[in-house]
């Protein structure tokens, strides 16, 4: 027999198996010895009290043999003779999950990667952090795998609605991720294990006929009758295909930069810009689990705080607990921030975007640029990163305040230590922020501080500027074909266009892409 049982367990004991199969014979009133194991389906803590809670949702195997969860098998084709050919943009997760999603559909993918394979790609991070020297094309922006590679890996979504999230979970699983990202609340892969998950992940594609190609950036699109027929690469060779799905990531400027050159319909878009905040982690975890320590059952300490501040949002975004600040700059003498963790999450540091929401016409009414237009956003968001790499003084230092004396505008004397490889820089970030964003980020550290008593810290750093939170720019697409209103087999996809936040609501909108340019070329 099978039986669903949830259930409350201290920290120590969600960690027993035999603990907890103990509590299950006490909860069924069956003897120990006729339970043979259990599946877990959802984990989750509850901090909240005093008292910290672990929640359970397991089946227990009762008076019958126990087995494994199996995992999910897919029926990836072979596509080598297929008939029909599709060009991705960018091997992000939208354009693998796409790739993989067409493979199944019996369609042929051709990835086109600007960036560099995993290996090579590291060496390029390598180079950025220590000597302070960006690839445009090899970064933690671009490369195999796309943002998601070299930035953490976390898997959780609140967009339920646009697609299976179980499914791209388990082709996670499928591809080398623990399982464990199946049942827990907040799934997290870690960056340290996503390099093998991706590169297994390309290799499934080419092993079923799909191509990979890699140093390919796009410089520009064929078109006739209202279709693109090919594309052009930086290195003049030109692939043509029955559709192409446009999967380049949020930062792919240059892309957008083409698309208004060449007069196809783009938007500017509203998206969130500010700062990354670290604090030690043992002081996020004193805050969360009210205790001293937290102890070897508990995982490092997670925090997620809004706040409205005249009107305006100021959030977390991106909290890396146990993690680590990287540069996130896709060209010389802009600087950006971002955050990771690896899987153990056991770094010293706790690290989160805080940002605030900022709109087109903030950016238009106050004249921080001086031009108005589709890209008004992406000229926004490069003029402070540009002046948050002045500020630094080259090479990526980041300017930095500690949190108390961002808020009072006082230059700290000093800095605390930091996870920041290139390091830091003590400067005003009044000067370096719009002024909009400072205030509202200055007054939303005070309301934390009284929230989370003790997260508003001189012993918290404050790093600008956190600023690639969401694409500055719209591809516009019909809602029910996916395709570009000027061109009929172009498919703008994920966060490059506008319509995903995240490696999971990326993978399912490749997927969805994916699916619906099949109904279209394959009956064609």
């Amino acid at each position: 027999m099978q039986q669903k049982i949830s259930l409350k367990l201290l920290p120590s004991e969600a960690a027993d198996d035999a603990a907890i199969i103990a509590l299950v014979a006490k909860t069924t009133g069956k003897k120990v010895g006729a339970l043979t194991g259990f599946q877990t389906h959802k984990k989750s803590i509850d901090a909240r009290g005093k008292t910290i809670w672990v929640n359970l949702t397991i089946t227990a195997f009762i008076d019958e043999p126990f087995y494994k969860r199996n995992i999910q098998s897919f029926n990836f084709k072979n596509v080598h003779q297929a008939q029909k050919k599709v060009i991705i943009i960018g091997a992000g997760p939208a354009g693998l999950f796409a790739a993989l999603q067409l493979i199944e559909l019996g369609i042929k993918p051709l990835l086109l990667e600007r960036g560099k394979a995993v290996r090579a790609r590291r060496r390029d991070l390598a180079i950025l952090n220590k000597e302070g020297i960006v690839d445009p094309d090899s970064n933690y922006c671009f490369g195999e795998g796309g943002a998601g590679t070299y930035s953490d890996g976390k898997l959780y979504t609140r967009s339920n609605k646009r697609g299976d999230i179980d499914r791209i979970l388990n082709l996670f699983v499928y591809f080398g991720a623990d399982e464990k990202i199946l049942y827990e609340a907040h799934p997290h892969i870690g960056t340290n294990k996503l390099p093998a998950i991706i590169t297994a992940m390309r290799q499934k594609i080419e092993a079923c006929g799909g191509d990979f190609l890699f140093e390919k950036r796009v410089t520009d699109f064929i078109i006739t009758n209202e279709k693109i027929k090919a594309v052009k690469t930086a290195d003049g060779n030109v692939f043509e295909g029955d559709a192409f799905i446009l999967a380049t990531g949020h930062s792919a400027r240059d892309i957008f930069e083409l698309l208004h050159h060449k007069k196809i319909l783009i938007e500017a878009k509203p998206f969130a810009l500010g700062v990354r905040v670290e604090h030690p982690q043992s002081l996020i975890d004193t805050l969360q689990y009210h205790c001293p320590a937290r102890g070897e059952f508990l995982p490092a300490a997670s925090y997620s705080l809004v706040q409205q501040v005249n009107g305006r949002g100021v959030f977390s975004f991106c909290m890396c607990p146990g993690g680590i600040i990287a540069p996130a700059a896709t060209s010389p003498g802009q600087l950006v921030v971002n955050g990771w963790s690896p899987s153990k999450r056991n770094n010293p540091y706790a690290n989160s975007g805080m940002v605030v929401q900022v709109e087109l016409n903030d950016v238009v009414r106050k004249k921080i640029i001086n031009t108005t237009g589709e890209l008004t956003m992406l000229q926004f968001q490069q003029y402070v990163e540009e002046k948050a790499f002045a500020a630094g003084g080259g090479k990526f230092v980041a300017p930095a305040q500690r949190m108390v004396d961002f808020s009072r505008g006082k230059l700290s004397a000093d800095l605390p230590g930091c996870s920041y490889q290139p390091g830091l820089k003590a400067a005003q970030l009044n000067e370096v922020l719009p002024d909009f964003i400072y205030t509202a980020l200055a007054k939303g550290f005070v309301a934390f501080g009284k929230k989370m008593n003790g997260y508003f810290t001189n012993e918290a750093v404050v790093v600008a500027t956190e600023s690639r939170t969401s694409s500055p720019v719209r591809i516009p697409r019909h809602t029910e074909t996916l395709t570009h209103p000027q061109l009929k087999n172009l498919y703008p996809c994920a966060e490059g266009a506008g319509y995903a936040g995240g490696i999971v609501s990326a993978a399912m909108d490749g997927e969805r892409v994916a699916q619906q340019l099949a109904n279209v070329i394959v009956n064609r």
